[in-house]
């Protein structure tokens, strides 16, 4: 029989691992589109404290038009940003954020590969700070 304070102490273990787990699932992204069959996904990302982000992918002729955008108050700081379509690295660059707003979006195309595409977005910042948004593009 187990001590009713070990039943306690397991039970706190599991709430804050599925806690931990629940916090760590990407964004929903919303789905759109019109009849002209284009595609459409936009999503909220993640980031640490003071900054705020956002991705979006829409399908056009062939390929995915790629647009992320990071906002902090903090102008010209340099951020190190990747992007990632089906878990290869398709672009990776550094970038500074302009000085009147503090924010950068980056705009890149990538190919429409059949099936569902799945894209990430990571920025790196400074002091540690990170931001990161994930969708993906319905078939």
């Amino acid at each position: 029989m187990v001590s009713r304070s070990l039943a306690c102490a397991r039970c706190a273990v599991c709430v804050v691992a599925f806690t931990l787990l629940a916090g760590a699932a990407p964004a929903r992204a919303e789905h759109g589109g019109g009849d002209d069959g284009r595609r459409e996904a936009r999503v909220a990302g993640t980031c640490s404290a003071g900054a705020s982000s956002k991705l979006r992918l829409r399908s056009r002729d062939g390929a995915i038009s790629v647009e992320f955008e990071v906002k902090r108050r903090r102008g010209g700081e340099r951020w190190r940003v990747v992007l990632v379509h089906e878990r290869r690295v398709a672009w990776r660059s550094a970038i500074r954020t302009k000085r009147s707003s503090g924010s950068f979006r980056i705009r890149r195309s990538l190919a429409d590969y059949d099936g569902p595409d799945e894209v990430t977005a990571r920025a790196s910042g400074p002091r540690g700070l990170t931001c990161e948004a994930s969708a993906t593009l319905a078939a």
